[in-house]
């Protein structure tokens, strides 16, 4: 349909939205949210900041060009649209072993929580390690949530607790595992099922990694103000226990820093962005210089690499990009998050313009991490742009990588 230039994006999906019939608690629920929230996106009174959210609902709206939401690039080359979720063959496994959950009690004898603790730590260090970690760890995760459960049935005392810090781990890696293929219902039930896992084991280390877990579900579908909420509750939960703690409990309190830093940066809240991170880089500061954390790889590389994911949310590129300088990638031990790191450094060069260096880091974070580039949705965004806008002269690279992440199909 033909949609006047001058609307914007929020009367945009007003209009699109009327035409299709379609009520404003309809399409709201299609995106996980409140009808109040959607009535001030139509009416101006809040931005829409998040790619994710547009893409929910240019989704939910059955759009296939993104452009004719937000009114970019009028007549120049598509923003496609997949209309659902990406998808992996994981999927519904792991679906089938989280969701019909029996009330049957368990057969055959309980799993030893030690076992099923040294799979969980197993199964997070291939998650760091591999280039097709969602693939590799979501084969994984159906036969450990199942043992998972078992264990917290048929045990009881410690042994029982064991097994919920255990089941939690679990959850929380499944929740990393199926981030942005799983279903909003899916991804939820993981996320609060890791923090009553936590919580029943009465371990606060559990329950603030299983926060930091939540948080990353509650900013990912655009819910910053309980992120934050959430990861500062959790920080102030733990930091009692931090004097004579074990390091992974120092670990992950950091890691609730850097989470925050984050967000607020997200936000625009350039203040309180570098307050929490300069918390977590005193944390790591205190802690052995090769510490890393096991599942959040909080850590000195962890903290310099936010650095440099602070500074390009709050759209200081040159920040971003002399942080980046200063990094040596190979001091950080995660497959996924070095991936990470260099996505962040082709949006810094995309922010200035510069679409060539944004292709060469960004060839060399889907050669680091395939899977990671092509699940991350900022990472797309990034191919996506350089398909759609870079030169002559690199349309054929950006093509095979645009192809390679599967923002546009071979032709």
């Amino acid at each position: 349909m033909d949609i006047p230039a001058e609307l914007s994006t929020g009367e945009r999906i007003r209009v699109l939205r009327e035409s299709r019939g379609m009520s404003r608690p309809v399409l709201a629920q299609l995106c996980g949210r409140g009808v109040e929230w959607l009535k001030k996106i139509e009416s101006g009174e809040r931005e829409l900041r998040s790619h994710t959210l547009l893409l929910q609902l240019a989704a939910a709206l059955q759009v296939a060009d993104l452009s004719v939401i937000t009114g970019t690039d009028p007549g120049g080359t598509a923003q496609p649209v997949q209309l659902g979720r990406l998808s992996n063959p994981v999927m519904p496994d792991i679906w089938s072993a989280v969701m019909p959950r029996t009330l049957t009690p368990p057969a055959g004898g309980p799993v030893d929580p030690a076992v099923l603790q040294g799979k969980a730590d197993q199964t997070w260090r291939l998650w760091h390690s591999s280039p097709r970690n969602r693939t590799e760890v979501g084969a994984l995760l159906p036969d450990l949530i199942r043992d998972g459960e078992h264990a917290v049935r048929a045990l009881d005392g410690k042994q029982r607790r064991a097994a919920h810090v255990a089941l939690s781990d679990i959850y929380r890696l499944t929740g990393q595992a199926t981030a942005y293929i799983a279903p909003a219902e899916l991804a939820w039930v993981v996320a609060d099922r890791a923090l009553s896992a936590a919580q029943a084991a009465d371990q606060p280390a559990a329950i603030a990694a299983s926060a930091w877990n939540m948080g990353n579900i509650l900013r990912e579908t655009a819910y910053p103000e309980e992120a934050l909420r959430v990861v500062l509750e959790a920080s102030d939960l733990i930091r009692p226990h931090l004097d004579g703690a074990p390091e992974d409990w120092r670990g992950i309190y950091g890691a609730l820093q850097l989470h925050a830093a984050v967000t607020a940066a997200r936000e625009g809240n350039e203040g309180d962005a570098w307050r929490y991170w300069g918390k977590g880089d005193q944390v790591a500061k205190n802690l052995p210089q090769n510490y890393v954390h096991p599942s959040t790889v909080f850590g000195r590389a962890n903290v310099d690499f936010h650095a440099v994911s602070v500074a390009t949310d709050l759209r200081k590129s040159q920040k971003a990009l002399g942080l980046a300088d200063d990094i040596d990638p190979d001091a950080m031990p995660s497959r996924e998050r070095r991936a990470r790191l260099w996505v962040e450094v082709a949006r810094g060069h995309l922010q200035r313009g510069d679409r060539t260096a944004a292709l060469h880091v960004m060839q060399m974070a889907h050669r680091i991490g395939a899977e990671t580039v092509a699940y991350t949705p900022s990472a797309r965004v990034v191919a996506a742009d350089l398909w759609r806008n870079s030169p002559r002269s690199l349309r054929a690279e950006t093509s095979r990588l645009a192809e390679a992440v599967g923002v546009a199909t071979a032709g």
